[in-house]
């Protein structure tokens, strides 16, 4: 029996994974990872293309280093690497299986619960014989760039008060309209023991080159955005970051409605190089959701 709780999610007729397809391209959906992704993945993160314009992942990028995918047990953040993982078929991992969990306890429940993220952000290609291929990753998390403020109608950089404007933020109960929320993430759920004032090894989208320039990745934003994060999570106020130059991810982004409030030059350090900063916002005012 299907757990009404998932909508809009699908189950795999096979394996009852659950997913999301796109909505422009049909043959592309968001899954959960899987325990044999972090080979399919060694290709892009080392690939310039891709890395140059991710600030977290480590070049060059190697199996059995931190930012293969972690499970939870026992509240500890524990490592299994990916030699050791077995072909996983609706298997729950990680934040997205908390998630995942959270609606199966809630299969009874009339009304969809809020949640605090989306337990698919893989993006995958079906192929024609019905074979799935990893193309890229698109996921949730709340705000991590604290320093970038609104002040006085100007935006500007005040790194003195991003631990306290992350932790506010962090306090807000799940689906408080008033949580700012940000495009990345390996994981779509911000681990709970991640401090305000740490970096978090998993935010980041990215997308394979051979599917650049195809509009995937603006279809993923845009799905994610309204099929999920606006009904599901109340979301209703994003602030998108790409680093100075990276015009391909602005459009992604303004294409998708957020505007494009700010640059900060030379915002940090990258990979020994000092990286600017596009910030991109969006607020949702319908009233369908939020009252």
């Amino acid at each position: 029996m299907s757990n009404p709780q998932l909508f809009p999610l699908k189950a795999d007729p096979q394996t009852g994974e659950p997913f999301l397809r796109l909505r422009h391209h049909k043959s592309i959906i968001l899954t959960p990872a899987r325990w044999d992704d972090p080979t399919q993945i060694l290709e892009y993160m080392n690939d310039p293309r891709v890395c140059l314009w991710l600030k977290s992942p480590p070049f060059p990028y190697l199996l059995g280093n931190k930012f293969l995918p972690f499970i939870f047990k026992e509240d500890f953040l524990t490592e299994k690497p990916a030699e050791h993982a077995e072909s996983w078929l609706g298997r729950l991992m990680g934040p997205s299986g908390k998630i995942l969990q959270e609606l199966e306890e809630a299969k009874e429940v009339a009304e969809l619960k809020t949640v605090e993220g989306c337990p698919v952000s893989i993006i995958r290609e079906v192929m024609n014989d019905g074979t799935q291929k990893l193309i890229g990753n698109v996921g949730m998390f709340r705000y991590l760039n604290g320093e970038l403020v609104l002040s006085d109608g100007s935006w500007t950089v005040d790194w003195a008060g991003k631990v306290r404007r992350e932790e506010e933020n962090e306090r807000r109960k799940v689906g408080d309209p008033e949580i700012i929320w940000s495009f990345g993430g390996w994981y779509t759920l911000r681990p709970t023991f991640v401090k305000s004032n740490s970096s978090c090894p998993h935010c980041l989208d990215w997308l394979a080159p051979s599917h650049h320039n195809q509009g995937i990745m603006t279809d993923a934003v845009e799905t994610l955005l309204h099929d999920w994060a606006v009904p599901r999570m109340r979301v209703r106020h994003m602030i998108a970051s790409a680093f100075e130059g990276n015009m391909a991810s602005v459009k992604t982004f303004t294409k998708n409605g957020f505007d494009m409030v700010y640059t900060s030059k030379n915002h940090f350090e990258v990979k020994g190089k000092m990286q600017g900063l596009h910030v991109l916002e969006w607020k949702e005012i319908s009233p369908l959701y939020f009252g």
